[in-house]
């Protein structure tokens, strides 16, 4: 299931970073709903206007290669009774599933470290499609990191699932600075080839790197824990 998560939030988190809450679903007819769905909107869903499980998350850097000028952060939210409440697929018959990837503010407050604030009920219960209320969970904080922005730089990502971040527990993941701002090209049986946009997902355990590229890596962190009231 985390790798499910994990997948999704690697595919969607540009889509969902750059969407406003202009996007208002109370505006949006079913076709125009599903539309939104497919390109990471949160189609008939509406934000909690009332949300109160805050808590504070912080994002840190060690040893960067060079600044980060996008550092962009999501919340995943995944209904958790789909089969009871999402629309039914015509074609299969089965209830499609639903997420959404909710924007998450992050305050510069050093030159490595980042901090925000991760609502866990940002989602509101509600019944969308007339079969019953569709219950959210949190699953999870991501974010994404890029040198300057530009399209054909690595993206650098991180995700902690719903666990560990409520648990206050601390991810660090290792990335080859030689990422650092774009992969290299590569060479193949034709030829060699240019690396654009490539997703980096590092590894939370630096000895599965290579030794020449364990002497070079830098780290990106996630934690958080409950706010105070």
């Amino acid at each position: 299931m985390h790798r499910v998560l994990k997948i999704c939030l690697v595919t969607l988190l540009i889509t969902a970073c750059s969407r406003t809450e202009n996007t208002m679903s109370q505006d949006l007819s079913t076709a125009a709903a599903e539309a939104d769905v497919e390109n990471g909107g949160r189609g008939l869903a509406k934000l909690n206007p009332q949300p109160r499980q805050a808590f504070d998350v912080v994002l840190k850097l060690h040893n960067a290669p060079g600044p980060f000028e996008r550092i962009e952060a999501v919340a995943q939210y995944d209904v958790a009774n789909e089969a009871e409440c999402g629309r039914i697929n015509p074609a299969s018959g089965t209830a499609g599933r639903i997420t959404s990837q909710e924007p998450v503010a992050l305050k510069r407050v050093a030159d490595d470290e980042y901090h925000g604030t991760v609502y866990l009920d940002r989602m509101l219960d509600e019944d969308y499609y007339g079969r019953g209320v569709c219950q959210w969970k949190f699953s999870g904080t991501g974010a994404l990191l890029k040198a300057t922005g530009a399209h054909e730089e690595t993206r650098f990502l991180t995700f902690i699932d719903a666990d560990r971040f409520t648990a206050g527990d601390t991810l660090t993941r290792h990335y080859p600075a030689r990422d650092y701002p774009r992969a290299s090209p590569v060479e193949g049986p034709s030829g060699i080839t240019s690396i654009e946009d490539y997703p980096a997902r590092g590894n939370e355990d630096p000895t599965v790197f290579v030794p020449e590229l364990r002497d070079a890596l830098f780290s990106i962190s996630l934690s958080a824990k409950e706010a105070k009231q």
